[in-house]
């Protein structure tokens, strides 16, 4: 069973990290712009890669917090 997830979980961080560009590029433009606040988009692009993220830890091979395989 080990290993099972790896290429869907390597897959997973692969989208967390174009998801943290895009973001990165959306405070870039709105810098670029003038802007003094974070852009609405950049908010929900760090929540999706957040979650994401999360996804990719439940598929580690590691135990979770309670003990048991992930």
């Amino acid at each position: 069973m080990a290993g099972e997830f790896d290429e869907l979980r390597a897959r997973l961080e692969a989208i967390s990290e174009e998801l943290a560009d895009l973001a990165i590029a959306r405070l870039r433009d709105s810098i670029d712009a003038g802007g003094t606040e974070l852009p609405i988009d950049e908010r929900r692009l760090t929540r999706a890669r957040r979650a994401v993220e999360k996804a990719a830890g439940l598929l580690r091979d590691e135990p979770d917090e309670y003990g048991g395989s992930a």
